[in-house]
């Protein structure tokens, strides 16, 4: 069997069975465990597998979701450091929340496999969770937005104003002096009480976002406890969120290996 052909196959067999032990893999692909493992790695990159104590876990993307699937290649690279260096913050048992915005789809995808108790309105992160034993998912109901697959309007802002969590990680589309921006009003006030609902709230957004605004107004700087950034923010903006008491985080930026298809099924 060719290498292409036998990475296309365990892809095929780890997103059907969602968790599969590497004995599984090897005896259905008739290749030794380190085989295996080195494929796992191919996948890893590409960011549709994710290995765990035991076995490996399908990370593959939700289809059907043609607006969050559009935007996910943007500043792709941006995208992955910043999740590094965002789920460098997350501690094992910690209970955390999880928009639905692309980067930090990314820090979700690093997630999986640990110790922790997550709640989200994104059905493409629910999904990452879903087959996960290591961790409890609790999914924030609501209308569900068909082009990205996230909840919002009252029904989530009301089971959100119910409940406490120890971060709050989200993406916003636009970041300017009065604050964080996005561009669906449902979607602001979900957020809102996302970040009332927290102890520390979290801002991932790669550098391209500064410097803009959008629709809505989802809050003040100062309601930002830290924020994740790539290295390409100017020295101007870092000295703008310091004033206004944000911790910032720079993510160094790698070249990386092409993003990933979009691939998968919906909780």
């Amino acid at each position: 069997m060719l290498v292409e052909e036998r990475r296309q196959r365990l892809l095929e067999l780890v997103r059907a069975r969602r968790f599969v032990s590497l004995p599984e893999l090897a005896e259905e692909l008739q290749v030794s465990e380190s085989t295996i493992r080195r494929d796992l790695e191919w996948l890893e990159e590409q960011g549709t597998a994710r290995r765990i104590h035991g076995g490996v876990l399908y990370t593959g993307q939700s289809p059907q979701l043609p607006h969050f699937e559009a935007r996910q290649p943007a500043q792709w690279a941006q995208k992955r450091a910043i999740a590094r260096r965002a789920a460098e913050l997350v501690q094992p048992g910690e209970t955390i929340l999880l928009d639905g915005g692309t980067t930090t789809y990314e820090v979700a995808r690093l997630l999986v496999g640990r110790p922790l108790h997550v709640l989200t309105n994104s059905l493409p992160v629910a999904n990452l969770f879903a087959p996960d034993p290591n961790s409890d998912l609790i999914f924030i109901g609501g209308n569900i937005c068909p082009r990205s697959g996230v909840a919002q309007g009252p029904y989530a802002d009301k089971m959100l104003s119910t409940i406490r969590v120890r971060k709050t990680i989200m993406s916003v589309a636009a970041i300017n002096e009065e604050g964080c921006f996005n561009n669906n009003l449902l979607l602001v006030a979900t957020e809102q009480a996302m970040i009332r609902a927290a102890d520390q709230v979290i801002v991932v957004a790669d550098s391209s976002k500064f410097g803009h605004r959008s629709l809505g107004h989802v809050c003040p700087l100062e309601e930002v406890d830290i924020l994740v950034v790539d290295s390409g923010l100017a020295d101007s903006w870092r000295e703008k969120l310091a004033s206004a008491g944000i911790q910032v985080l720079i993510a160094p930026v790698a070249e990386p290996p092409e993003p990933p298809k979009s691939e998968g099924a919906l909780v």
